[in-house]
């Protein structure tokens, strides 16, 4: 049996207890062996088992540990051992714990010890502070909040007499003025001087104008009204009396008089009224400068009409009058602005260009209509649309599809001689629509300056420099604007899509081909490069003028017309015309069954595939030219992806440069894609029709004499025969071959552009690797001696040089036929040790396009 200490006993056959004592009984005896039986107490219950416990008779309620569970698991004395010595390795920890709690318990109990200490001495520290606030500190408090309290209501006393002082001197001001008002309205008649008084007396609030205290104080005998009264009469006479004044000087011309009336109006609280006499007054003398120059224009005219078509017929005269116009008004808004917002306030200038721009809808207004009357815009545009283009029209008919010979020139009609009407011009005057449009782009160029000056003059004060310019709202809602877009605008874009399609149309009908041009390579071409048709140079000529002409206007809404317009005529129109002769003109087809093209049309086909090439050369020139001039290209400060200086000043407003930008580079990239479309279809038209029948007597005759079969013995007999020299023999096949390929390829070359010159070849070469590739194969089963594949792969080492000769690009399409010589010619041992390295998988450097069954064959080919 075992004891506790509270006296308490258990069988040990019943349950085993693990006694972990608390650190109070830790330190206690055990007291059961010591306690006398008188001092026994009853026996008290059992204590609750405790729940590590394992108890026979009750049920397991808590899991055993690991070290227990291994212990009741062991089945061997060695698992047993090592049950134990976990348990013993828990009991040291276990331990090792107890011990550290108990040691630091007497820590715990000095700090114990010590805060006690603290807490007594701080409270008797806090029972002298509550002596000291209580006996010292309360009379301090009290005569302090008594002070406080007396300073605050001093405080508000002064405040109360400075309110009273500020009022009064805000009435002795109020009746000063209205006096000084009174005085000068009166015998002096000093309108500066009253107009001042009303201004002072505007500083005085409202609420003391209109007090009781100034109604009792201000009125005198002199002045009985109120003051509100008075100053109001004031302001009215004064304002009729300055309107009087101003309008008088206006009418007089005299400038020092109506700037003076002008300065007073804002004095007396009649801004608006001044600004919108202002606005009349410099109005009169804009409408009186257009009229003038309308005037001038038709008395010039009248005196002129005789001798030239002078005056109004001159053709920037109402170009110039309308910028005349805009120029006035900007004088105006420029000089008169600072004495404007001086004397009425930042901004108050927007009211003057609101009243100007109302003045300029009606004046421009006369110029355009004018202009429209007088150039007959109307009947001019119903001319270009009902104009017909019969040569294009009648160019693209399928009965015409076959004609050949000479270019057609001045005949609207395919090959026709007989047409009465010379020239499709009868009726649309070219160059009278070049004239208009060169007007139309001058009127919309100074609308678009005029635009952008209103523009920053109207901006927000405190808008950044850098920051976009925003179209005004006085711009978008004008009569002029409205009237821009519809007389100006859309017959530009009418007459510049005619301009442009009745100029290619006209390029063609004028076409000619470049002359002096030969397959024969022993004769000298006349021409210099590049061959290309007139027609290409007349039309790349006609897009740059219609683009930068377009530019020139600084209008989004043309250019959003006329580049789609120049986009779709090129494709449809230009490249169609290049098209159609390609395939219904000029086709290079061989006029008997297996014979070669005649020479003029493959000339001709050449010249346009030259054409073609050229056109996209040229086209992505102007756009780069615009896109990316030169000072762009440099830096010079320019932002990566933002438009050029001169785009961005020619379209200032938002994001309109980067429109124009994406616009052409769209315009550049459908071309591309049409032209590379048709360019890559002739070529191989070329290939089909013209080289590849001349490859094949080329090849038949590089290779009639070639026998590779034979030993170096028998080829040495048979150079002996032959009366040539061995070396002679070894060279014939790649001699043969340069000759017959430079004289198909060369004549071509000289022609073609280098561009296409290389799709070309890069197009023959893939067909010659194809050929070369088959022949080798034709080889394998030992068809050829190890002498004769030694000269096979020279042979076509030597013809593939000829081929890239100038493009070393060229030789990787015949890198199958170079990788099957090179393994036919491997030494046996060189092919073990290669089949060795590849099965171990080591990588020798070499790029294989052959695969191992090729390989396998290739080495077929040499007879053992």
């Amino acid at each position: 049996m075992s004891t506790y200490p509270n006296g308490a006993a258990t069988t040990s056959k019943t349950s085993t207890t693990t006694n972990i004592p608390s650190s109070n009984s830790a330190l206690k005896p055990t007291m059961a062996s010591s306690t006398s039986p008188a001092q026994t107490s009853p026996t008290p219950p059992p204590p609750p088992p405790i729940p590590s416990t394992t108890t026979t008779k009750q049920k397991t309620v808590t899991k055993p540990g690991p070290a227990a569970a291994a212990l009741q698991n062991a089945t061997t004395p060695s698992e047993v051992r090592a049950a134990l010595s976990a348990l013993h390795a828990r009991e040291s920890s276990l331990t090792s714990r107890l011990t550290a709690l108990i040691t630091s318990q007497s820590d715990l109990t000095r700090s114990l010890s010590r805060l006690d200490n603290l807490r007594a001495g701080l409270g008797a520290q806090v029972i002298s502070a509550r002596g000291i606030s209580n006996t010292m500190l309360a009379s301090a408090s009290e005569t302090a909040s008594h002070l406080s309290s007396r300073v605050r209501t001093l405080d508000l006393e002064k405040q109360r007499v400075e309110d009273t002082l500020r009022v009064v001197e805000q009435v002795a001001e109020l009746k000063a003025c209205v006096a000084g008002v009174v005085g000068s309205m009166g015998a002096p008649q000093d309108w500066e001087a009253a107009a001042g008084y009303i201004a002072r007396a505007a500083l005085v609030p409202e609420e003391i104008v209109r007090g009781g205290f100034a109604a009792a104080v201000v009125p005198t005998v002199e002045v009985p009204d109120p003051p509100w009264v008075t100053l109001e009469t004031a302001r009215d006479s004064l304002c009729n009396l300055f309107l009087r004044e101003f309008k008088k000087a206006a009418a007089d011309g005299d400038g020092a008089r109506v700037t003076r009336f002008f300065k007073l109006f804002p004095l007396v609280g009649k801004g608006d009224v001044g600004l919108d006499v202002y606005g009349q007054y410099v109005c009169q003398g804009v409408a009186g400068t257009a009229r003038a120059v309308l005037k001038d224009g038709a008395g010039a005219g009248a005196v002129a009409s005789a001798q030239s078509q002078g005056g109004r017929k001159d053709g920037f005269f109402f170009a110039n009058a309308l910028t005349k116009l805009f120029e006035h008004i900007a004088h105006i808004v420029d000089g008169h602005g600072a004495l404007v917002e001086r004397h009425y306030g930042v901004g108050k200038m927007v009211k003057v260009i609101e009243r100007l721009q109302m003045e300029a809808d009606v004046q421009g207004g006369i110029v355009l209509d004018s202009w429209s009357d007088e150039r007959t815009v109307d009947r001019r545009l119903t001319d270009v649309r009902s104009y017909p283009f019969s040569f294009l029209v009648q160019s693209f008919l399928p009965q015409n599809r076959g004609f050949g010979g000479t270019p057609r020139v001045n005949s609207p009609a395919v090959g026709g001689t007989n047409n009465p009407r010379q020239s499709e011009d009868e009726g649309v005057d070219m160059k009278e629509v070049d004239a208009l449009l060169s007007e139309i782009a001058v009127m919309l160029g100074r609308w678009s300056l005029y635009s952008r000056f209103l523009a920053g003059k109207c901006r927000e004060p405190d808008s950044p420099d850098d920051a976009p310019l925003v179209l005004p709202e006085v711009l978008v809602k004008s009569n002029l604007s409205r009237k821009v877009s519809g007389k100006l605008v859309g017959p530009y874009n009418e007459l510049t899509k005619f301009f442009f399609r009745r100029s290619v149309e006209k390029a063609f009908q004028l076409d000619e081909f470049p002359t002096g041009l030969t397959l024969r390579p022993n004769r000298h071409i006349e021409s210099n490069p590049p061959f290309i048709i007139s027609a290409v140079d007349d039309v790349m000529y006609i897009v740059n003028n219609v683009i930068l002409k377009s530019i020139s206007t600084s209008q989004r809404d043309v250019i959003k017309e006329v580049v789609p317009t120049i986009s779709t005529l090129l494709g449809s129109d230009f490249v169609g015309m290049i098209q159609r002769k390609m395939r219904d003109e000029y086709y290079p087809r061989a006029l008997v069954q297996g014979g070669f093209p005649p020479e003029d049309r493959i000339i001709a086909f050449l010249v346009l595939i030259n054409s073609l090439d050229l056109a996209h050369e040229y086209l992505a020139r102007i756009v780069t030219g615009i896109v990316n001039p030169p000072d762009h290209q440099h830096g010079n400060g320019a932002v990566a992806g933002a438009p050029p200086t001169s785009l961005q000043n020619a379209f200032p407003f938002e994001n309109h440069a980067k429109e124009v930008v994406t616009r052409l580079q769209n315009l550049n990239a459908s071309f591309s894609v049409k032209t590379n479309e048709l360019l890559s279809e002739g070529i191989k038209v070329l290939f089909r029709e013209v080289i590849k029948p001349r490859l094949r007597p080329v090849l038949t005759n590089t290779f009639g004499d070639a026998d590779y079969s034979l030993s170096e013995e028998e080829l040495a007999e048979l150079a002996a025969q032959s009366d040539k020299t061995e070396e002679e023999y070894l060279e014939l096949v790649p001699a043969t071959f340069e000759l017959g390929w430079d004289a198909l390829m060369k004549p071509i070359s000289r022609l073609l552009t280098p561009r296409t010159y290389t799709t070309l070849l890069d197009l023959t070469a893939d067909y010659l690797s194809k050929v070369l590739e088959k022949r080798v194969w034709s080889y394998a089963g030992g068809r050829t001696s190890p002498y004769g594949a030694i000269r096979m792969e020279r042979d076509f080492s030597d013809i593939i040089g000829t081929i890239s000769k100038g493009n070393y690009a060229v030789r990787e399409v015949f890198a199958k036929t170079s990788q099957i010589l090179m393994v036919a010619n491997m030494d046996d041992e060189e092919w073990d040790e290669f089949v060795l390295e590849e099965e171990a998988g080591v990588e020798d450097g070499m790029q294989w396009v052959l695969t191992e069954e090729e390989r396998r064959r290739a080495r077929t080919i040499v007879r053992v």
